[in-house]
C-alpha cells in the first residue's frame, strides 16, 4: 500500500497560479505511475495529469494542456502539479493517486489507481 499526502490547495483568482504537492510513502516501488484527478461538486472524478516514475513520461487532459505541468522528484517520492492561468472551471477537489501494482493499462481512468490521497481543495474565483 502507498500512502499519499497532498498539500498546496487554496483560494485564488482567475489567472493566478498554484502548485500542488503529493508526498508518497510506503510501497512506492510497487507503483509505476502517479496521477492527479479532480472532482467538482456534482461531477464525476476526472483525469488531470499523470507521470511515470521510471520514464518521466507525462500525460495531460486536453482541458489543462499548456497550463498545468506535472513533475516528480524521485529522491523525495514527491509529485507536483504546477497550475498556471487558473480558470473558475478548474475549481475542484484535487486528488493524488498511485497506480496499482503491475498495472499497465490506461492512466486516464481512476480504475488503474489503488491508492488515493485525502484531496485538497482548489477554488478559483472569477
Amino acid at each position: 500500500q502507498v500512502q499519499l499526502v497532498e498539500s498546496g490547495g487554496g483560494l485564488v483568482q482567475a489567472g493566478d497560479s498554484l502548485r500542488l504537492s503529493c508526498a508518497a510513502s510506503g510501497r512506492t516501488f510497487s507503483s509505476d505511475a502517479m496521477a492527479w484527478f479532480r472532482q467538482a461538486p456534482g461531477k464525476e472524478r476526472e483525469f488531470v495529469a499523470a507521470v511515470r516514475w521510471s520514464t518521466g513520461t507525462t500525460y495531460y487532459a486536453d482541458s489543462v494542456k499548456g497550463r498545468f505541468t506535472i513533475s516528480k522528484d524521485n529522491a523525495k517520492n514527491t509529485v507536483y502539479l504546477q497550475m498556471n492561468n487558473l480558470k473558475p472551471e478548474d475549481t475542484a477537489v484535487y486528488y493524488c493517486a498511485a497506480s496499482k501494482e503491475y498495472y499497465s493499462g490506461s492512466l486516464y481512468s481512476p480504475l488503474g489507481f489503488g491508492s488515493w490521497g485525502q484531496g485538497t481543495q482548489v477554488t478559483v474565483s472569477s
